[in-house]
Order: structure tokens, then C-alpha cells, then sequence
């Protein structure tokens, strides 16, 4: 009877561990709580803005309007796409978010060796869903580095230019928002 009780627990223990984590980092998110509510009609909608390539990885930035029908509210962001080899996420970005990532992109491609004394550094900013922006060194020569990151993917590596570019597409996106919000 033990024996059996042994299995048993380690049977659902395993279980348990094999389960696919859940991904909660939308849900950090003003839109991620929104859309996640039941018992109402939701409607989302996406503009498309543009696109980076980066080796195997496409990150796209997209505009987002979220409607809940029943109350006619409407939340506001960016849906930030990163499809690469063998994962794809997307990323919730809320509007009161895109400023700081602006700020923090501009920063970040601007970023040089007189940021610290040490031979090394990394500097990075991130959003509320876990979309790392990061800008790093290993020593004091040579080009400062870029990548994206989001939660605990691989990080993917941006040049000096392909990162202004993904600034240009967020701050595309934010003019689109304003006109979208004015328009309502």
C-alpha cells in the first residue's frame, strides 16, 4: 500500500513539473488585464507600423486599440512582434510605457565607454510585460553592443543602426496612438 502511495505522489509530482508554465508578463500590463477579462466582448485591433531584421529574428511594432463593446472603453498601446527561430511572442506595450521606451532607445544608442570607469558595462531598460532593450560592453574598445531581449528568451543582437530604426518605428507608432486617441 506505501509502494503505491509512493507512486502515486510521484507520479503527480511529475505531472505537476512537466505542466507549460504560464505566461503571466502580459498580464502586468494595463492592456494584458484588460483583454484578459471574461464574460464581455473584446475587440482588438492592430496597425501595422514597420518592421526590423535582425539575423533570423523579424521584430515588428504595431499599434493596438482595445475595445471592451459592453462599456465602449477603449485601452491604447503598442504590440511589439519578435518572430524568431524557434520562438515567437508578442508583446503588449502600454501607452503610458512608449515614452520611457523612447527615452530609454535614444539613451541607450547614444550610450559610450564614459558611463563607468570599469572595463565593462551593461546598461538596459525594461517594459512592464518584460521587453528588455539593452546596450552592453565587454571592454573598453571596440563598438558598444545592442539586443532585445524579451523575458527569458535568447537575446537578439541589434546593430547601432537597426536600433535607431526600431526607435523611428516606436516613435512612428506614438504619433499613430495620438492621432488614434484624437480621433475617438
Amino acid at each position: 500500500m506505501n509502494k503505491l502511495r509512493i507512486l502515486l505522489l510521484a507520479t503527480a509530482c511529475s505531472l505537476a513539473f512537466a505542466a507549460p508554465a504560464q505566461d503571466t508578463n502580459a498580464l502586468k500590463t494595463e492592456i494584458g488585464v484588460f483583454e484578459s477579462r471574461t464574460g464581455v466582448v473584446i475587440v482588438k485591433g492592430f496597425g501595422q507600423i514597420g518592421s526590423v531584421v535582425a539575423g533570423s529574428a523579424e521584430i515588428s511594432v504595431r499599434i493596438k486599440e482595445t475595445t471592451d463593446v459592453s462599456i465602449g472603453r477603449k485601452v491604447y498601446g503598442l504590440a511589439i512582434e519578435i518572430d524568431g527561430n524557434p520562438f515567437r511572442d508578442r508583446i503588449p506595450v502600454d501607452d503610458d510605457e512608449v515614452d520611457s521606451l523612447l527615452n530609454s532607445i535614444n539613451y541607450l544608442v547614444k550610450i559610450n565607454y564614459e558611463v563607468t570607469t570599469l572595463p565593462s558595462f551593461e546598461a538596459s531598460f525594461s517594459t512592464k510585460a518584460c521587453l528588455r532593450v539593452i546596450a552592453y560592453s565587454v571592454r573598453r574598445e571596440g563598438a558598444v553592443e545592442y539586443s532585445l531581449q524579451y523575458s527569458d528568451q535568447p537575446r537578439i543582437s541589434l546593430t547601432q543602426m537597426q536600433m535607431t530604426q526600431l526607435y523611428g518605428l516606436i516613435a512612428q507608432a506614438r504619433k499613430n496612438l495620438d492621432a488614434l486617441k484624437t480621433d475617438k
